[in-house]
Protein backbone atom coordinates (compact mmCIF):
# COMPACT_ATOMS: atom_id res chain seq x y z
CA UNK A 1 0.00 0.00 0.00
CA UNK A 2 1.39 3.77 -0.62
CA UNK A 3 -0.56 6.72 -0.59
CA UNK A 4 -0.49 8.86 -3.89
CA UNK A 5 -2.24 12.17 -4.51
CA UNK A 6 -5.37 12.43 -6.55
CA UNK A 7 -3.75 14.58 -9.55
CA UNK A 8 -1.94 10.87 -10.43
CA UNK A 9 -4.94 8.50 -9.76
CA UNK A 10 -6.22 6.56 -12.10
CA UNK A 11 -8.74 3.85 -13.19
CA UNK A 12 -7.78 0.06 -12.19
CA UNK A 13 -6.03 1.19 -8.94
CA UNK A 14 -7.30 -0.84 -5.91
CA UNK A 15 -7.80 1.28 -2.74
CA UNK A 16 -6.24 0.40 0.19
CA UNK A 17 -7.75 2.19 3.11
CA UNK A 18 -11.54 2.86 3.17
CA UNK A 19 -11.92 6.76 3.22
CA UNK A 20 -14.82 8.75 4.99
CA UNK A 21 -16.28 11.61 5.48
CA UNK A 22 -15.15 14.39 8.44
CA UNK A 23 -19.14 12.70 9.33
CA UNK A 24 -18.01 9.01 9.52
CA UNK A 25 -20.21 8.53 6.19
CA UNK A 26 -18.00 6.12 3.72
CA UNK A 27 -17.20 7.42 0.51
CA UNK A 28 -15.30 4.56 -0.79
CA UNK A 29 -14.48 1.22 0.72
CA UNK A 30 -11.07 -0.33 0.86
CA UNK A 31 -10.46 -2.83 -2.14
CA UNK A 32 -12.59 -1.36 -4.48
CA UNK A 33 -11.15 -0.93 -7.92
CA UNK A 34 -10.81 2.38 -9.05
CA UNK A 35 -13.52 3.78 -12.08
CA UNK A 36 -13.47 7.31 -13.42
CA UNK A 37 -16.31 8.19 -11.61
CA UNK A 38 -14.61 7.42 -8.28
CA UNK A 39 -12.08 9.99 -9.10
CA UNK A 40 -14.21 12.44 -10.07
CA UNK A 41 -16.39 12.17 -6.57
CA UNK A 42 -13.12 12.57 -4.70
CA UNK A 43 -12.29 15.61 -6.64
CA UNK A 44 -16.12 16.48 -5.49
CA UNK A 45 -15.33 15.76 -1.67
CA UNK A 46 -11.90 17.75 -1.86
CA UNK A 47 -10.22 14.05 -0.88
CA UNK A 48 -6.72 15.34 -2.12
CA UNK A 49 -4.83 11.70 -1.97
CA UNK A 50 -5.69 8.45 -0.75
CA UNK A 51 -3.79 4.92 -0.53
CA UNK A 52 -3.74 2.51 -3.01
CA UNK A 53 -3.02 -1.30 -2.95
CA UNK A 54 -0.68 -2.78 -5.35
CA UNK A 55 0.85 -6.53 -5.12
CA UNK A 56 4.52 -5.59 -4.57
CA UNK A 57 3.20 -3.57 -1.24
CA UNK A 58 0.93 -6.41 -0.22
CA UNK A 59 2.65 -6.70 3.31
CA UNK A 60 2.69 -2.68 3.66
CA UNK A 61 -0.14 -1.46 5.90
CA UNK A 62 -0.42 2.08 6.54
CA UNK A 63 -2.38 1.73 10.56
CA UNK A 64 -3.37 4.80 11.93
CA UNK A 65 -1.23 5.72 15.78
CA UNK A 66 -5.40 5.85 17.18
CA UNK A 67 -8.08 3.58 16.44
CA UNK A 68 -9.98 5.17 12.96
CA UNK A 69 -13.56 4.84 15.56
CA UNK A 70 -11.67 7.18 17.97
CA UNK A 71 -10.40 9.41 15.33
CA UNK A 72 -14.02 9.24 14.31
CA UNK A 73 -15.71 10.06 16.97
CA UNK A 74 -13.60 13.20 17.79
CA UNK A 75 -13.95 14.55 14.49
CA UNK A 76 -17.49 14.06 14.57
CA UNK A 77 -17.92 15.99 18.54
CA UNK A 78 -15.51 18.04 17.77
CA UNK A 79 -17.94 19.47 14.51
CA UNK A 80 -20.78 19.52 16.83
CA UNK A 81 -19.73 21.53 19.41
CA UNK A 82 -18.10 24.24 16.92
CA UNK A 83 -21.50 24.30 15.38
CA UNK A 84 -23.71 24.28 18.45
CA UNK A 85 -21.15 27.77 19.23
CA UNK A 86 -21.97 29.24 15.89
CA UNK A 87 -25.58 28.80 16.31
CA UNK A 88 -25.32 29.98 19.91
CA UNK A 89 -26.78 27.14 21.42
CA UNK A 90 -25.63 25.61 24.73
CA UNK A 91 -22.96 22.95 25.03
CA UNK A 92 -21.29 20.87 27.29
CA UNK A 93 -17.41 19.56 26.51
CA UNK A 94 -18.07 16.39 28.59
CA UNK A 95 -18.29 14.03 25.41
CA UNK A 96 -14.92 15.52 24.23
CA UNK A 97 -13.36 15.45 27.42
CA UNK A 98 -14.06 11.16 27.31
CA UNK A 99 -13.10 10.72 23.40
CA UNK A 100 -9.77 12.24 24.82
CA UNK A 101 -8.90 10.23 27.20
CA UNK A 102 -9.81 7.31 25.12
CA UNK A 103 -6.72 8.72 22.53
CA UNK A 104 -4.81 9.06 25.71
CA UNK A 105 -5.18 5.44 26.39
CA UNK A 106 -4.67 4.43 22.57
CA UNK A 107 -1.27 6.18 22.67
CA UNK A 108 0.05 5.07 25.68
CA UNK A 109 -0.36 1.73 24.50
CA UNK A 110 1.98 2.11 21.78
CA UNK A 111 5.47 1.76 22.86
CA UNK A 112 7.90 3.89 20.96
CA UNK A 113 4.99 6.45 19.77
CA UNK A 114 6.48 7.66 16.00
CA UNK A 115 3.79 9.53 14.39
CA UNK A 116 2.55 8.48 11.18
CA UNK A 117 -0.85 10.07 10.94
CA UNK A 118 -2.51 8.60 8.05
CA UNK A 119 -6.04 9.79 7.95
CA UNK A 120 -7.46 11.23 4.63
CA UNK A 121 -8.44 14.84 4.32
CA UNK A 122 -11.02 16.41 2.99
CA UNK A 123 -10.18 20.08 2.32
CA UNK A 124 -13.65 21.43 3.44
CA UNK A 125 -13.32 19.22 6.58
CA UNK A 126 -9.38 20.73 7.07
CA UNK A 127 -11.04 22.67 11.13
CA UNK A 128 -12.17 19.33 12.28
CA UNK A 129 -9.30 17.15 11.44
CA UNK A 130 -6.68 19.48 12.23
CA UNK A 131 -8.34 20.10 15.54
CA UNK A 132 -7.84 15.84 15.93
CA UNK A 133 -4.35 15.75 14.79
CA UNK A 134 -3.26 18.43 16.74
CA UNK A 135 -4.76 16.64 20.00
CA UNK A 136 -2.31 13.53 19.26
CA UNK A 137 0.39 15.43 18.15
CA UNK A 138 0.33 17.48 21.74
CA UNK A 139 -0.36 14.27 23.61
CA UNK A 140 2.66 12.70 22.04
CA UNK A 141 4.74 15.53 23.08
CA UNK A 142 3.11 15.78 26.37
CA UNK A 143 4.37 11.80 26.88
CA UNK A 144 7.57 12.60 25.77
CA UNK A 145 7.57 15.56 28.73
CA UNK A 146 6.49 12.82 31.35
CA UNK A 147 3.07 14.01 31.78
CA UNK A 148 0.42 12.27 33.87
CA UNK A 149 -2.55 11.15 32.61
CA UNK A 150 -4.17 13.85 34.39
CA UNK A 151 -1.98 16.21 32.70
CA UNK A 152 -2.19 14.75 29.71
CA UNK A 153 -5.82 15.02 29.55
CA UNK A 154 -5.92 18.96 30.06
CA UNK A 155 -3.69 19.05 27.47
CA UNK A 156 -5.17 17.25 25.26
CA UNK A 157 -8.72 18.77 25.89
CA UNK A 158 -7.29 22.41 25.25
CA UNK A 159 -5.80 21.01 21.83
CA UNK A 160 -8.81 19.39 20.22
CA UNK A 161 -10.61 22.78 21.20
CA UNK A 162 -7.92 25.35 20.36
CA UNK A 163 -9.45 26.30 17.40
CA UNK A 164 -13.11 26.56 18.35
CA UNK A 165 -13.08 30.36 17.96
CA UNK A 166 -12.72 29.75 14.10
CA UNK A 167 -16.18 29.19 14.12
CA UNK A 168 -17.13 32.90 14.89
CA UNK A 169 -14.80 34.73 12.24
CA UNK A 170 -15.90 35.13 8.81
CA UNK A 171 -15.71 32.06 6.62
CA UNK A 172 -15.29 33.44 3.61
CA UNK A 173 -12.08 35.02 5.27
CA UNK A 174 -11.43 31.78 6.73
CA UNK A 175 -11.72 29.77 3.33
CA UNK A 176 -10.22 33.03 0.79
CA UNK A 177 -8.27 31.00 -1.61
CA UNK A 178 -5.90 34.00 -2.10
CA UNK A 179 -3.68 35.98 0.18
CA UNK A 180 -5.00 37.55 2.82
CA UNK A 181 -5.10 41.55 3.15
CA UNK A 182 -4.66 43.15 6.45
CA UNK A 183 -7.70 43.70 7.65
CA UNK A 184 -9.19 40.06 6.79
CA UNK A 185 -6.01 38.79 8.75
CA UNK A 186 -6.76 40.77 11.96
CA UNK A 187 -10.21 39.71 11.47
CA UNK A 188 -8.72 35.93 11.59
CA UNK A 189 -6.79 36.19 14.48
CA UNK A 190 -9.81 37.37 16.63
CA UNK A 191 -10.56 34.01 16.87
CA UNK A 192 -7.85 33.23 19.82
CA UNK A 193 -9.73 35.30 21.95
CA UNK A 194 -13.40 35.14 20.65
CA UNK A 195 -12.79 30.68 21.69
CA UNK A 196 -11.53 31.28 24.82
CA UNK A 197 -14.65 34.01 25.76
CA UNK A 198 -16.82 31.62 24.55
CA UNK A 199 -15.13 28.74 26.64
CA UNK A 200 -14.82 30.45 29.42
CA UNK A 201 -18.79 31.29 29.94
CA UNK A 202 -20.06 28.25 29.11
CA UNK A 203 -17.93 25.31 30.79
CA UNK A 204 -15.86 24.28 33.47
CA UNK A 205 -12.59 23.85 31.80
CA UNK A 206 -9.67 23.11 33.48
CA UNK A 207 -7.70 26.92 33.31
CA UNK A 208 -4.54 25.10 31.56
CA UNK A 209 -6.59 23.68 28.72
CA UNK A 210 -8.60 27.33 27.90
CA UNK A 211 -5.20 28.84 28.02
CA UNK A 212 -4.25 26.75 24.94
CA UNK A 213 -7.62 28.34 22.81
CA UNK A 214 -6.36 32.26 23.96
CA UNK A 215 -2.39 30.96 23.67
CA UNK A 216 -2.14 29.08 20.57
CA UNK A 217 -0.85 31.67 18.62
CA UNK A 218 1.66 33.54 20.71
CA UNK A 219 5.46 32.88 19.59
CA UNK A 220 8.52 32.46 22.35
CA UNK A 221 10.44 35.59 20.88
CA UNK A 222 6.69 37.61 21.69
CA UNK A 223 5.78 37.87 17.99
CA UNK A 224 2.99 36.53 18.32
CA UNK A 225 -0.73 37.16 19.34
CA UNK A 226 -2.94 38.18 20.84
CA UNK A 227 -1.17 39.21 23.72
CA UNK A 228 2.68 39.21 22.64
CA UNK A 229 3.48 37.03 25.39
CA UNK A 230 7.34 35.25 25.23
CA UNK A 231 8.90 32.51 26.57
CA UNK A 232 7.97 31.33 29.83
CA UNK A 233 4.94 33.94 30.09
CA UNK A 234 2.91 31.29 27.57
CA UNK A 235 1.85 28.36 29.43
CA UNK A 236 3.74 25.66 28.40
CA UNK A 237 0.53 24.07 26.87
CA UNK A 238 0.03 26.66 24.71
CA UNK A 239 4.36 25.89 23.60
CA UNK A 240 3.17 22.40 22.85
CA UNK A 241 0.01 23.25 20.81
CA UNK A 242 1.98 26.17 18.67
CA UNK A 243 4.28 23.03 17.29
CA UNK A 244 1.62 20.64 16.82
CA UNK A 245 -0.98 23.33 15.22
CA UNK A 246 2.19 24.35 12.81
CA UNK A 247 3.07 20.79 11.96
CA UNK A 248 -0.72 19.74 10.98
CA UNK A 249 -1.17 23.19 8.86
CA UNK A 250 2.01 23.27 6.84
CA UNK A 251 1.28 19.41 5.99
CA UNK A 252 -2.20 19.51 4.94
CA UNK A 253 -3.54 20.85 1.89
CA UNK A 254 -5.72 24.04 2.08
CA UNK A 255 -7.83 26.06 -0.49
CA UNK A 256 -5.23 28.50 -0.81
CA UNK A 257 -1.84 26.15 -0.74
CA UNK A 258 -0.98 22.77 -1.34
CA UNK A 259 0.68 21.11 1.54
CA UNK A 260 4.43 20.03 2.06
CA UNK A 261 6.03 16.81 2.97
CA UNK A 262 6.46 15.87 6.63
CA UNK A 263 10.27 16.26 5.92
CA UNK A 264 10.24 19.73 4.79
CA UNK A 265 7.98 20.89 8.10
CA UNK A 266 10.44 19.35 10.28
CA UNK A 267 12.97 21.29 8.71
CA UNK A 268 10.80 23.88 8.58
CA UNK A 269 10.07 23.73 12.24
CA UNK A 270 13.99 23.47 13.30
CA UNK A 271 14.27 26.98 11.33
CA UNK A 272 12.15 28.42 14.14
CA UNK A 273 13.68 26.69 17.24
CA UNK A 274 13.88 29.48 19.73
CA UNK A 275 12.30 31.96 17.71
CA UNK A 276 8.86 30.87 17.63
CA UNK A 277 9.23 27.76 19.12
CA UNK A 278 10.44 26.72 22.80
CA UNK A 279 13.21 24.48 21.98
CA UNK A 280 13.22 22.14 24.53
CA UNK A 281 9.91 21.64 23.92
CA UNK A 282 10.48 21.05 20.15
CA UNK A 283 13.04 18.48 20.45
CA UNK A 284 10.93 16.07 22.39
CA UNK A 285 8.27 16.65 19.29
CA UNK A 286 10.55 15.79 16.82
CA UNK A 287 12.02 12.49 18.41
CA UNK A 288 8.67 11.03 17.51
CA UNK A 289 7.44 12.82 14.36
CA UNK A 290 8.60 10.87 11.69
CA UNK A 291 10.25 12.59 8.53
CA UNK A 292 9.19 9.38 6.10
CA UNK A 293 5.57 8.12 6.87
CA UNK A 294 4.84 4.82 5.75
CA UNK A 295 3.51 4.48 2.63
CA UNK A 296 5.65 7.74 1.10
CA UNK A 297 6.96 7.40 -2.31
CA UNK A 298 10.19 8.19 -2.27
CA UNK A 299 13.28 8.46 -4.92
CA UNK A 300 16.50 7.09 -3.47
CA UNK A 301 20.46 8.90 -4.21
CA UNK A 302 20.54 5.61 -6.16
CA UNK A 303 18.30 6.29 -8.46
CA UNK A 304 15.79 3.46 -6.93
CA UNK A 305 12.39 4.09 -6.34
CA UNK A 306 10.48 2.49 -3.71
CA UNK A 307 8.20 2.83 -0.73
CA UNK A 308 8.71 3.25 3.24
CA UNK A 309 7.21 0.20 4.22
CA UNK A 310 8.33 0.51 7.90
CA UNK A 311 9.54 2.56 10.52
CA UNK A 312 13.08 3.09 13.07
CA UNK A 313 12.07 3.95 16.17
CA UNK A 314 15.51 5.34 17.19
CA UNK A 315 16.16 6.73 13.63
CA UNK A 316 13.04 8.43 12.61
CA UNK A 317 14.81 9.66 9.09
CA UNK A 318 16.08 6.11 8.25
CA UNK A 319 12.97 3.99 7.54
CA UNK A 320 13.08 0.97 5.67
CA UNK A 321 12.17 1.61 2.10
CA UNK A 322 10.45 -1.32 -0.56
CA UNK A 323 12.48 -0.98 -3.72
CA UNK A 324 9.65 -1.01 -6.54
CA UNK A 325 11.69 0.02 -9.94
CA UNK A 326 15.33 0.34 -10.96
CA UNK A 327 17.57 3.38 -12.12
CA UNK A 328 16.30 2.69 -15.84
CA UNK A 329 12.23 2.66 -14.28
CA UNK A 330 12.05 -1.12 -14.79
CA UNK A 331 10.33 -3.08 -11.50
CA UNK A 332 12.27 -5.00 -9.38
CA UNK A 333 11.24 -8.84 -9.68
CA UNK A 334 13.38 -9.63 -6.35
CA UNK A 335 12.02 -8.66 -3.06
CA UNK A 336 14.27 -6.05 -2.17
CA UNK A 337 13.75 -4.16 1.22
CA UNK A 338 16.88 -1.95 2.24
CA UNK A 339 16.78 -0.60 6.48
CA UNK A 340 18.70 2.62 5.72
CA UNK A 341 19.99 2.15 9.54
CA UNK A 342 21.82 -0.14 8.23
CA UNK A 343 23.00 1.52 4.71
CA UNK A 344 24.44 4.47 5.68
CA UNK A 345 25.64 5.59 1.95
CA UNK A 346 21.91 5.67 0.42
CA UNK A 347 19.85 8.41 1.25
CA UNK A 348 16.42 9.44 0.35
CA UNK A 349 17.11 12.61 -2.07
CA UNK A 350 13.40 13.12 -2.68
CA UNK A 351 9.52 12.57 -2.01
CA UNK A 352 7.37 11.47 -5.03
CA UNK A 353 3.75 11.93 -5.93
CA UNK A 354 3.80 9.32 -8.10
CA UNK A 355 6.17 5.86 -8.66
CA UNK A 356 5.61 5.23 -11.99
Amino acid sequence: MYKINIEHLRPGMVIGKTISSSDGIVLLSEGLTIKEHYIDKLIESGISEICVRIDELSEVKIIDIIQEENRQTAKILTKQTMEKINMGDEFSTAKITEIVSTIIEDLLNDEGIILNLSDIRAVDDYTFDHCVNVCVLSIVTGIALGYDKEKLLKLGVGAILHDIGKILVSQEILNKPGALEKKEYDEIKKHAELGYHTIIRHTELDTSSMMVILEHHERYNGTGYPAGKKRNEIHEFSRIVAIADVYDALTSDRVYKKRICPSEAIEHLVSMSNHDFDHEILEKFLKHVTSYPVGTMVLLNSGIRGVVSGKNNDYPSRPKVKCIMDQSGNKIKYNAELELIYHPSVTITKVLEDIS
